[in-house]
């Protein structure tokens, strides 16, 4: 039933439940005309319906401006109401969450105007064309799940998108799933996704337990019931630890933090876009909003804010050391989202709510920009190596129809190792790619300088041993970034693949330049002599907010160090370009143990494999085949139920039914037959014996009456 009070004034607010209706509207008009009108048209309707929204975040963004920054509730639906439990479906209108909007509808967008381009070639190499539809289904889908998460006026709702988020990464991950990541058919891709849903399913568990808990102490779950008792100190300490180690647990899950981490990097598994999306915009980024969101809990208690800052700078530099390892252009950049996570995640856990965000603002414009990139680079080698459609026209390469090179072996066009030189054969994409690399690496002016550094500085007034962890992090990130790009588009080419490359169609190129363009001016809109979106932060954060003051000695630091961790990066993969594909890697010459550890990302997957995934396996296998199998199916079911059940109906049968039951019917049967055959000696048919015994019978009446 619609509420009849509101507490929203209406106008421009009222639209807010568009940007959750426009991602579903648009995957409904795919779902049911999509597959009869073409690509074009799916690409165009899912584009527009993620436009929309991003329209209404744009419209809401200014109406929020003019209403001074005063956060605005508008209900919507009456939802639960059980005894003190009262939720209503609400959207949350405030500087935060609005923030967040922008972010996931207009990075969204560009990735679904990208996808159109990148999908028509992907759908041929996989052979599945009419899965084109099925993408971007799947894409709204997210964005729609996504703006419930971040709108949301309470937990339960907040709860409903995040677990919808987690959906989609397995429908979007396993996309392919009767491939591997190598294009192959196989179940790697499938795995993959099971991956992710499974290590979410352990973060989203320790997200439940902090509403029960919350609510158990609170009595509610709307955000100012619930932070007005942590702003009193209503709340016991106790309960405080309990409900932020919780949403640690799954900010770790769904921010990829240590030690639930390890689903991230496989979620390279989904077609590039997807990457983009996970990786830039949308799921990864809704454990940095749940703790911002929920300043007052992680505020409350200074030692549980040194737990979220160790976590998060400890999960940075153990990434980026992971990331000097790889071989897949796509690996690398997980990596880096990860470790760049544990950056947003040390910030809002040392209280700098607005640096964690600024940085996950400016995040979202260059990793984007490098994912979407890096599928621009894949799509160019992949045309290169193995050409289709209007690639093909006088193309006499002979590989095979399913990508092999000219030895037999699958062809990887994801491998770094199979590129080189092409900052040549395409240009668009090296020129942008550059950009969101410089942002990534912390080189001024472009974004990630400034919020990078501002998340350094906090790091030197909060803790120093935090500071230096995330400096150290910071260098490797310039390093394996100089690294990749060495590695991709500078000496020779070393393939057919890089040879040949092509230049992506206008469809994926548009959104590259558009990030890149952010990529370089992003960094402004928090500049520090301004903090402005610190400021509009404010709105929102009260008291838990405070501007980080510029510090010549930190960005001076950090600029010198990135600047040294790229000339390094020269010295060791640019003075001497690779010549082939096999040929060793210079850091597994020089560091030979270490890079292997790093290739081998220290061996992590392997411990959980062993100590977790196997056990857990093996006990599977045991309820499987002792408990289910031969303790429950083979003994209960036959043995006791069935065995048990014939027996029963053995007794019934023979003993009761034959010799009972039977046996006193058949009893009657003889007694009747012998009373039947004694009765008979009187029906002799004679009259003169029928006389007798009635003179008989007279003679024994009147004998009777007489002695009487």
């Amino acid at each position: 039933m619609l509420l009849s009070e509101t507490t929203n004034p209406g106008g421009v607010f009222s639209l807010v439940p568009w940007i959750v209706f426009f991602p579903v509207i648009g995957l409904l008009i795919n779902l049911l005309f999509g597959k009869r009108l073409g690509e074009k048209f799916i690409g165009t309707v899912a584009s527009l319906a993620s436009g929309a929204a991003f329209a209404v975040s744009a419209a809401l963004f200014f109406a929020l401006q003019a209403n001074h920054g005063h956060p605005v509730v508008v209900p919507f639906l009456e939802w639960i109401h059980i005894g003190d439990l009262a939720i209503d479906w609400a959207f949350r209108v405030d500087t935060l969450s609005v923030t967040m909007m922008l972010v996931v509808s207009g990075i969204g967008t560009l990735i679904h105007i990208y996808a159109a381009g990148y999908m028509h070639y992907d759908v041929q190499y996989k052979e599945d064309p009419a899965s084109y539809v099925r993408f971007f289904i799947y894409l709204n889908l997210f964005i729609a799940m996504m703006m419930i998460l971040i709108s949301g006026d309470n937990y339960l709702m907040l709860f409903v998108g995040w677990e919808g988020v987690g959906l989609c990464s397995f429908l979007l991950i396993g996309f392919w799933f009767n491939r591997s990541p190598d294009g192959t058919p196989g179940t790697g891709n499938s795995y993959a996704a099971k991956k992710a849903f499974i290590a979410n399913r352990v973060g989203d568990f320790g997200f439940l337990m902090a509403i029960f808990t919350t609510f158990w102490v609170t009595h509610s779950l709307q955000f100012d019931e619930v932070f007005h008792h942590f702003e009193e100190g209503l709340v016991p300490e106790w309960a405080i630890w309990a409900i932020a180690l919780f949403m640690l647990l799954g900010v770790t899950g769904k921010s990829a933090q240590i030690p639930l981490y390890v689903w991230l990097p496989d979620a390279m598994a989904g077609p590039t876009p997807v990457s983009a999306l996970i990786h830039a915009a949308t799921m990864v980024t809704a454990g940095v909003y749940l703790i911002t969101r929920s300043a007052p809990v992680f505020s409350a208690i200074p030692e549980v804010q040194g737990v979220v800052a160790t976590i998060g700078a400890v999960t940075a530099l153990f990434a980026a050391t992971i990331a000097v390892g790889q071989f897949d252009i796509k690996k690398v950049l997980a990596y880096s989202t990860v470790s760049q996570l544990g950056f947003m995640v040390a910030a809002v856990g040392m209280g700098a709510y607005a640096a964690g965000m600024f940085h996950l603002v400016t995040h979202a414009f260059f990793k984007a920009l490098l994912f979407l990139g890096s599928g621009s680079v894949i799509l160019a080698v992949e045309r290169g190596h193995h050409p289709i459609g209007e690639d093909a026209h006088g193309h006499d390469h002979h590989d095979d129809h399913h990508g092999h090179d000219d030895h037999g072996h699958a062809f990887d066009p994801q491998d770094m190792r199979n590129m080189g030189g092409l900052r040549h054969k395409i240009p668009w994409t090296f020129w942008t790619y550059m950009m969101g690399t410089l942002a990534l690496a912390g080189i001024p002016i472009w974004a990630g300088f400034f919020s990078k550094d501002e998340i350094l500085t906090d790091a030197l007034h909060f803790s120093l041993p935090i500071y230096i962890i995330l400096t150290l992090a910071a260098f490797l990130t310039a390093f394996y970034m100089g690294r990749q790009v060495w590695l991709v588009f500078f000496g020779e080419p070393r393939s057919h693949g890089a040879e040949a490359a092509k230049e992506s169609p206008r469809a994926m190129l548009i959104p590259l330049v558009v990030l890149a363009a952010l990529s370089v001016l992003g960094g402004f809109m928090n500049f520090p002599t301004t903090h402005q979106f610190g400021h509009w932060l404010e709105y929102t954060l009260g008291h838990f907010y405070h501007a980080t003051q510029f510090n010549a000695n930190v960005a001076l630091g950090s600029t010198a160090f990135a600047l040294a961790a790229i000339y390094l990066s020269w010295l060791v993969y640019g003075q001497k370009p690779r010549q082939t594909v096999k040929e060793a890697d210079p850091l597994e010459k020089a560091l030979p143990g270490i890079f292997e550890g790093m290739q081998a990302k220290w061996w992590l997957d392997d411990i959980y494999e062993e100590a977790i995934i196997k056990p857990y396996q093996r006990l599977a296998a045991f309820l499987a085949d002792v408990v289910d199998w031969r303790f429950w199916h083979d003994w209960f079911h036959e043995r006791v139920l069935r065995d048990g059940f014939f027996g029963l109906t053995r007794f019934l049968a023979n003993p009761v039914d034959l010799g009972v039951i039977d046996g006193i019917a058949n009893g009657l049967a003889r007694a009747a037959q012998g009373s039947a055959a004694a009765l008979s000696i009187l029906q002799t048919g004679f009259v003169r014996n029928y006389a007798l015994w009635v003179f008989v019978g007279v003679v024994l009446i009147l004998g009777t009456l007489i002695f009487r």
